[in-house]
Formats: C-alpha cells, sequence, structure tokens
C-alpha cells in the first residue's frame, strides 16, 4: 500500500523498519479505503511513524504501551515546529492535526481504544438512588432515546447542583433546594431549556416518591416558568426568501448538490434535520414518485408525493456526487471519512446559506425552513389540522401557533371595524 504514495523505495524502506510498521501499514490502508486525498495521507504517514519513534525512546515494548505516549508526543510535535510568537488557536489546531492520525491508528491496532476524548459522564448520575429510572422511561412511559438523553442532561445539571450545596443523597431533597436550582439554572438558559428541565425534574421526583427514596412527592413543587401561550412568533421567512436561500447555494459542487437537495426536502415537506439525516435509499420509491418519512416524533410514518424539483435535486446528487457506499443513507460527508451526515450538520448548513443570504432570523436553522414551510400553507388556506398532519405534530396545540402568521388575514382584522368575524 505505501508503494502506492512514495516514489523513493528508500522512503518505504524507511517506513517498513519501524516497529510498528505493521500498524502504519494497516491505516494506510484504512486511509485510502476512506478515500482520503493523496496528500492527506501523506501528512498523516510521517507523523504516525515519528510517533512510533517517540514511543519507542521513552519505554514503549508493545503497541498497547502507545497509548500513554499520545499526550508527551503532540506536545513535543508542537513545541518544535511552533515559534515563540505563534498563537494559542494556532498550537491547538497544530495539536489537533497532529493528534488525530496517532488516534486513528491507534483505534485500527488496538481494539476498544477510544482516546482520551471528552471526560466520560455517568448515565445515570442518580445510579445509586435511582438505578431504573431510566429504564421506567422507555419500558414504561415509551420514550424514544433522543428524549431520554434530555433526561440524562437535565439530571446532571440538577445532580451538580446538588452536590454543590452538599447534598449528596436525594432523600434530603428540600423545596429550598429544588427553588434553588431553578433561580441557579433559570438565567443561563431560554425559556423552553427551563421549561423542560422542570418538567424533567417533575418526572424524577414523582419516580422517586413511588420507589420509595424520598418520603413525600415533592414534584408538585417545582414550578414551571410563566410564560404566555404563543406570545412568540415562529422563526420563519417568506417563501421569496426561501428561494433567494436555495438559489445561493453553489450546486456544482459535491456538498453543493448534497445541501440543494437537503435544503429543498426541509422547506418543501417541513422536515426536521433528524428526518433528513436519517433518510434512506429504501424509503425512496421512484416508481411511485413518494418519499417515506419513517418514525417521526410523533411515532407516525408519513409519505409525500414526490415533488419535481426535490426528484430533480436528489437525482443529481446520488448520481453526481454522493461516494460509492454500501451503506444505505441517503445524505454524506463530502471529506474522508465517508460518513452519514448527522443532524447537526444539517442544521449547520441550513445555517450557513440562510445568513450567506443576508436573511436576519432569531436563530437560523433547520426549523427556519420547516416553519417557512407551514408558513406558506397557512397562506395557502390549509387547515390547521391538515397541516399538523403533515409536518407531523403530535397534536393539533403545536400547530395553533401559526395561526399567528396569517400576517394578511390578521391586518384585515386589525385594520377593519371587526363585524365580519362577529
Amino acid at each position: 500500500m505505501l508503494d502506492q504514495y512514495y516514489v523513493r523505495p528508500t522512503t518505504v524502506d524507511r517506513i517498513r523498519r519501524s516497529w510498528i510498521a505493521s500498524a502504519i501499514d494497516a491505516y494506510a490502508s484504512w486511509l485510502s479505503a476512506q478515500r482520503y486525498r493523496q496528500r492527506s495521507i501523506l501528512q498523516r504517514i510521517p507523523i504516525v511513524v515519528a510517533f512510533g519513534e517517540f514511543a519507542k525512546t521513552h519505554g514503549a515494548a508493545e503497541i498497547a504501551d502507545l497509548p500513554d505516549h499520545v499526550e508527551p508526543f503532540v506536545l513535543a510535535w508542537v513545541a518544535d515546529r511552533s515559534g515563540p510568537k505563534s498563537k494559542a488557536h494556532t498550537r491547538q489546531k497544530m495539536a489537533h492535526c497532529t493528534r488525530n492520525p496517532i488516534r486513528q491508528m491507534l483505534r485500527l491496532a488496538i481494539p476498544g481504544y477510544a482516546g482520551r476524548g471528552r471526560p466520560h459522564l455517568p448515565d445515570n448520575p442518580f445510579e445509586r438512588q435511582a438505578p431504573r429510572f431510566f429504564q421506567y422511561l422507555k419500558e414504561e412511559k415509551g420514550l424514544r432515546p433522543a428524549s431520554i438523553h434530555h433526561y440524562q442532561f437535565y439530571l446532571r445539571q440538577f445532580a451538580t447542583h446538588i452536590e454543590r450545596v452538599g447534598v449528596r443523597n436525594v432523600a434530603r431533597l428540600t423545596p429550598l433546594i429544588l427553588s434553588g436550582f431553578i433561580a441557579q439554572y433559570g438565567p443561563r438558559v431560554d425559556w423552553s431549556t427551563l421549561r423542560n428541565a422542570c418538567g424533567s425534574l417533575r418526572v424524577f421526583l414523582r419516580y422517586l416518591h413511588r420507589e420509595g427514596a424520598i418520603a413525600k412527592d415533592l414534584s408538585a413543587l417545582v414550578e414551571f416558568p410563566q410564560h404566555f401561550r404563543d406570545s412568540g412568533i415562529p422563526r420563519s421567512i417568506s417563501w421569496e426568501q426561501v428561494e433567494r436561500v436555495l438559489a445561493g447555494i453553489d450546486r456544482r459542487s459535491s456538498s453543493g448538490k448534497r445541501d440543494f437537495a437537503m435544503l429543498g426536502m426541509l422547506a418543501t415537506y417541513g422536515l426536521r434535520a433528524c428526518e433528513v439525516a436519517s433518510l434512506k435509499l429504501d424509503d425512496i420509491d421512484w416508481r411511485n414518485d413518494r418519499i417515506k418519512i419513517r418514525e417521526r416524533k410523533a411515532g407516525n410514518t408519513t409519505t409525500y408525493p414526490m415533488a419535481t424539483a426535490v426528484g430533480a435535486a436528489l437525482i443529481d446528487y446520488i448520481k453526481n456526487a454522493r461516494p460509492a457506499t454500501t451503506d444505505r443513507h441517503v445524505f454524506f460527508r463530502t471529506l474522508a471519512p465517508y460518513e452519514p451526515i448527522g443532524s447537526a450538520a444539517v442544521t449547520a448548513r441550513a445555517t450557513f446559506y440562510i445568513r450567506k443570504a443576508g436573511i436576519q432570523v432569531p436563530r437560523p436553522g433547520s426549523h427556519t425552513l420547516r416553519h417557512s414551510c407551514v408558513q406558506r400553507l397557512v397562506d395557502a388556506n390549509f387547515s390547521l389540522k391538515h397541516i399538523g398532519d403533515y409536518v407531523g405534530h403530535r397534536n393539533a396545540s403545536s400547530t395553533q401557533i401559526y395561526a399567528k402568521i396569517a400576517v394578511e388575514r390578521l391586518r384585515t382584522v386589525a385594520l377593519g371595524d371587526g363585524e365580519e368575524v362577529l
């Protein structure tokens, strides 16, 4: 494999004399299989070769010893190649570019190696007092993994707070501790985040009382933040602005073809980012011109007619830009390693193009195009029930807020004498 990238036989011989030559050769084969560019491979191989020599010099005798030498090597490598005037972010970027190929090689060479990464947080911060809580959420409440992940996040925040105030046993929880958490957490987050945190905490407290971990049900003491229902306006943009966003995508590149197809689906069908990211080739019925969206937030499956523009964009991407892979997902990263794109990336691309078009909207992202789809349906005089079914709302109350974006009809009521609505 190395012969494909190096012209001089002496260079290949020097690499193969390394005591970790087998791991390096396997890594080069993996990079080629993942379709990394030759330039990238030629940059990565010297780093892992130098790492092997560094580790051997500092006492490594077998491949299993290598992880202990990753950070010392990165520090030495960066220090040797950065000047005294180098900025901190430059050194951090250099450290990342040095550490990444070493970790990739070690993941191939050492089974179970994960690298340093972020400190691991416990899945259940209350494992001792409520070990079956998340099993309860899954089996009894029927929550999906994404919802359970939110419970984990909010309970970690609560666990950090009560540990800070010196409480390690939930049996010692008091109304003062609960109100203190809300008062401390509330100013740092948005209203909707605080509402979700309160809801998660109430469910947790009811469960603790049911299991006998606390003597009294304290859930009623956690009050939801006061907020006028439907006081906000959905962060939609006009359809003319949506067309401007789509027109700003350069469809000559692979990423442009992919992004045009993704954003077109967001705007046409009002999909969520996760629904676009999870779309598979098997969900596209070309014979009958239909697209099936499975496992939506409401637990249902929706089948849409294939819009002409969406179908053309998908064909252009799949034929001319999608990587050749056995994975059935539709949308992929455009750079190696070629993996299915995630929902966060879908949101990021939508945000990028909305800002590129110069459109000012609060929190731009994939939901901006979803809201714009609903606004277009409202303007076309569809009922809220039909709109909710179209975009996959769980209940009608989720759709009611969109009645406020019927601007022209509301303006008529405001400027008229009001008799027509009596």
